[in-house]
């Protein structure tokens, strides 16, 4: 590793981030005698998703935040999930609620999340928090994105008139990032798995952003000696979008896989959890 390139810890501040929101949890708690509560939604039980779904529900009980789990079976419709989330929307005990992706290739998942009620979006994944987002006015924003807003400022990366260059054009990553990116006053180039002569858009980034899904896609060559490296891959065996062991020497800064831009998603979304609830019980 080159003696400027430094590691982002993650983990260190996704810490920090659920102690804070465990103690405004206790706070409203106390004040308003009701705790903040999640709702997870899973369809089916493929393996990782469950995984997913165990680990946020544990991390809500760590934090003082209630955690209502719907299991639905596989076979689930479209408008049978849809009908159980609207359920949890109009339930003043919900605060929050997380469809947990990917719901099935039989399920209309857009639907599915339009059907949670903007206030409880504490994912971020509906089109209002995403036009909210993406014109400045409030929401929540994804939690992946602002996860890795949270540690872009943490480590004081100044955005205003970088270049910034998101490879990934997701619903819920790739795009979002670009919009809070720009909101930062950084100007942003889309990439994705199909632009011709990509390395010669990424060699232009001070801050890359990898969101593309592919192991190890971008290497040293995509890289800018000096730019920010941000690896949301999250691939099989623990590997992310990047080949860091060839970015780490080029980067001045760059996330881990794991230990990097994951926890900063669970800690945002326990924190917007939170700010649900306040809000929702006039306590804010």
């Amino acid at each position: 590793m080159s003696p400027e390139a430094r590691l982002m810890d993650g983990s260190a501040l996704a810490r920090t981030l659920v102690e804070q929101a465990a103690r405004r949890a206790a706070d409203l708690t106390e004040r308003t005698g009701t705790a903040p509560c999640l709702a997870t939604v899973l369809v089916g039980d493929d393996p990782a998703s469950v995984t997913y779904v165990r680990m946020k529900r544990n991390r809500c009980a760590k934090a003082g935040i209630l955690s209502r789990h719907v299991a639905l079976p596989a076979a689930t419709t479209t408008a049978e999930l849809v009908g159980t989330i609207t359920a949890l929307s109009n339930d003043p005990e919900v605060h929050g609620i997380l469809l947990q992706h990917p719901a099935g290739p039989h399920i209309d998942e857009r639907a599915a999340f339009e059907a949670i009620a903007p206030e409880k979006d504490v994912d971020g994944v509906t089109c209002h928090s995403f036009a909210a987002m993406s014109f400045g006015l409030d929401g929540f924003a994804s939690c992946t994105p602002g996860g890795i807003l949270r540690l872009l400022d943490h480590y004081d990366v100044d955005l205003a008139g970088k270049h910034a260059v998101v490879v990934g054009r997701s619903a819920i990553l790739g795009k979002p990032v670009g919009m809070l990116l720009l909101g930062r006053d950084a100007t942003v180039t889309y990439c994705h798995s199909r632009t011709t002569d990509l390395a010669s858009l990424t060699r232009e980034a001070d801050v890359l952003i990898a969101a593309v899904g592919r192991p190890r896609f971008l290497g040293g060559e995509h890289i800018k000696p000096g730019a920010v490296v941000i690896d949301a891959g999250s691939n099989p065996g623990n590997v992310g979008d990047v080949d860091f062991e060839a970015a780490r020497t080029r980067a001045s800064l760059i996330t881990p896989v794991p230990g990097g831009v994951g926890p900063m998603t669970i800690a945002t979304l326990l924190t917007q959890t939170v700010d649900a609830a306040a809000a929702q019980l006039n306590a804010v």
